[in-house]
This record gives structure tokens, C-alpha cells and sequence, in this order.
């Protein structure tokens, strides 16, 4: 069933619209009669489809979709207006329909149907993707970072060929200045020594695109490089993408988002040693945790407890010294009964601290240990 709001700020041509879409099988989450309540709910809304009048007080509907796909480019928009003035702004904004009022049911459930198109392209074609990219360039960037073709272990005339690619992959179809590639890279040598080993790799690293079958990949041009890839796979990628589609956390997206910590086996090229991937790896780091405190929460609500249990050690791996994460599974092991547990993952962390860190965990956790111990 599609999931959609409806915004109109005329009451009775919204719940108008409501009856009709309700008839045809659209699953309305909530009707809005203003752009502000859209923008202060929406995050917390799970739809997928947001039929939008365009004449409304204050924010117009076209700003609306432009903030609504801002937020989440997967949310499919569809225009309803008394006016055909606003036709060319609203497939600007790549809308799927534009419907004037009043809206023939006839018409309605043609726009139902390329709706119903688009969403079954959409689960359709990542696993196309998918097939194609095994098929082809397979780049994993968690823990450490290797490349295959064909599932065969890539080949790098140097250690710092391949550095040069990681770090092309890092900042793909981005373009990036030569010298900033220079001063990243080989920051130890002096600047004429180093132009000559990005020349170097850059000719080595061509080559090997070359013989992977990536002809036309990277790019020079005003003093800057370029990488442009597609036809493959990348997990970093893919994780990014799994968990930014999925921001609200429920049976139909706790699936997809348990795919996506799967891909997390380590930081993002944690094992190479790249000074450079400190950002990416920070930024991939918080959206772990992010999505695991969701399915945490999640998990929780829907008395799921091995699964629970099984995410607040995952959290607490990648967030070693959170006292949060500790509370939540000394908490979790006292409620199902399993004192030592808890204890045991106390005294665990308190070594971690003391023996990292110096100190000692905050009068919170300790009061929490402590109301523990004394049952």
C-alpha cells in the first residue's frame, strides 16, 4: 500500500482529496492545512508519496517539495492546483504529477499507477545494479580497503598507486586540486618530488583502469582530477545509501538498515593507516551509531531482546568509552534478569577507561552499578 500525506490548505477540498485517494487504496498518514506543520513532522512521518496543493499561506507548495526532497529525494511529490501557471516550476522540481483541480477520479488513478511504476523501479533497480557491479569492480573500503575484478584481487604497481585510488574513492566524481591531492598524499615530501610521484602513480593508476576495463575514469582538467566510476560496487557506498533512504526505523525498513550494519566490519579503511580517511571515517563512525541507537530503540519497543542486545554490544564496540551505551545494556541485562551480566560489561568498561583513558566512570553509571549490586 502507498503511504502518503496531503497538504492543502482548503478543508474541505482536503478531505475531499482524502476520500478520493483512500478509495483507490492510498494509505493517508496525515493531512496537513499548512507547509509549516509538514516541515516540522515530516521527519517523523514514514510516507512515501506527498500530494501537494500549490497555492498555500506562507511557504508555496512548490518551496514545500523543494525542503521535502532536500530532506529525503526518494519521497516522490504530486501537484494539485486550481492553476496551470505553475506546470513548468513543478516538473523543475521533478515532480511525478501535476493534477488540476477538480480532479477527476479517472486522472487520479492514472497518477496512482506511474507512482505505483516508480516505487517497483526503485526495488527493481538496486538489485540490477547489484548483479551488474559483482559482474564487474567490487571496492571494499571497511576495515581495509581492497578492490576486486571479476572477484579477483586487483593488482597496484606501488602501495601508494593504491592509496591514490582509495583516496579517489573517497572523493568520488568530486573534483579535487592537483596540489591538495599532493599535500594529502605525500605530505612528507617536498613539493617538486611529490608532483613527480602523483605524475607517476596518476600514469600507473590509469593504466590499471585500463586493464579493469575503466578506460574513460579519471579525469584532468584546470589542474584538478576527477574519478567518475559506475557499473560497480562499493560497501561504504552502499551502507551510506541503505541507511539515508531509511531514516525512520519500522518493519518495512528494519530489514534493509540490519543489511547496512552487516557492511560495517570495521572503520572506514582502518587497517591502511591513511591520515586523509580520518574525516570519512568520523562521519561513517557517527552514522553507525546514529542508526544503531534507532534499531536500539526500535528493537526495545517491540520487546525484540536478543536483537536489543545483540545492537547495544555492536554500539558499544564502535563507541567504546559511551556511558550512555553501558547504562542502556547494564539496564537491559538487570531487566531480563541476568545480573552477572550486567556487572560483568561494568567491570568490563571500567578496565577500558582506567586503562585508556585514566578516570573513572561518572556518579551516574555508578550509582547504576551499585543499585545493581545491591539487587
Amino acid at each position: 500500500m502507498i503511504r502518503a500525506i496531503l497538504v492543502d490548505d482548503e478543508k474541505l477540498a482536503l478531505q475531499l482529496m482524502e476520500k478520493k485517494l483512500t478509495e483507490l487504496g492510498i494509505q493517508i498518514i496525515k493531512t496537513f492545512t499548512n507547509a509549516e506543520s509538514v516541515i516540522n513532522e515530516m521527519k517523523s512521518l514514514d510516507f512515501q508519496v506527498a500530494f501537494l496543493d500549490i497555492e498555500l499561506g506562507g511557504i508555496s507548495g512548490l518551496d514545500l517539495a523543494e525542503l521535502i526532497q532536500e530532506w529525503n529525494s526518494q519521497i516522490h511529490i504530486v501537484f494539485i492546483t486550481a492553476y496551470r501557471d505553475y506546470a513548468i516550476q513543478a516538473f523543475e522540481i521533478h515532480s511525478i504529477d501535476y493534477l488540476l483541480k477538480p480532479v477527476l477520479k479517472s486522472r487520479l488513478e492514472k497518477t496512482i499507477s506511474r507512482v505505483q511504476e516508480q516505487l517497483q523501479l526503485e526495488t527493481v533497480e538496486p538489485k540490477l545494479i547489484e548483479e551488474k557491479s559483482l559482474k564487474s569492480l567490487r571496492v571494499i573500503c571497511f576495515n581495509e580497503f581492497s578492490v576486486y575484478k571479476n572477484e579477483e584481487p586487483v593488482k597496484w604497481k606501488t602501495a601508494k598507486v593504491k592509496e591514490l585510488f582509495a583516496f579517489f574513492i573517497t572523493h568520488l566524481n568530486t573534483y579535487v586540486n592537483r596540489d591538495t591531492i599532493i599535500n594529502t598524499v605525500w605530505p612528507e615530501y617536498d613539493y617538486g618530488k611529490a608532483k613527480i610521484q602523483l605524475h607517476t602513480c596518476i600514469s600507473h593508476l590509469r593504466k590499471t583502469l585500463n586493464t579493469i576495463g575503466f578506460t574513460q575514469s579519471l579525469f584532468f582538467s584546470n589542474q584538478g582530477y576527477t574519478l567518475e566510476l559506475d557499473n560497480f560496487y562499493c560497501d561504504a557506498i552502499e551502507f551510506e545509501r541503505l541507511i539515508e533512504r531509511r531514516t525512520i526505523v519500522n518493519k518495512d525498513t528494519i530489514s534493509e538498515l540490519e543489511n547496512a550494519i552487516q557492511l560495517y566490519i570495521g572503520d572506514y579503511m582502518e587497517n591502511n593507516d591513511y591520515a586523509w580517511a580520518s574525516t570519512k571515517t568520523q562521519s561513517l563512525r557517527e552514522k553507525l551509531l546514529q542508526v544503531l541507537q534507532k534499531m536500539i530503540n526500535y528493537y526495545s519497543k517491540e520487546k525484540e531482546y536478543d536483537k536489543k542486545r545483540k545492537y547495544l554490544h555492536i554500539l558499544l564496540k564502535y563507541n567504546p568509552y559511551s556511558e550512555h551505551a553501558l547504562r542502556q545494556l547494564m539496564l537491559h541485562y538487570s531487566e531480563i534478569g541476568n545480573r552477572g551480566d550486567a556487572i560483568k560489561v561494568y567491570h568490563d568498561f571500567l578496565s577500558t577507561l582506567q586503562t585508556d583513558l585514566g578516570i573513572l566512570p561518572d556518579q551516574t553509571t555508578l550509582k547504576l552499578y551499585e543499585t545493581i549490586i545491591n539487587g
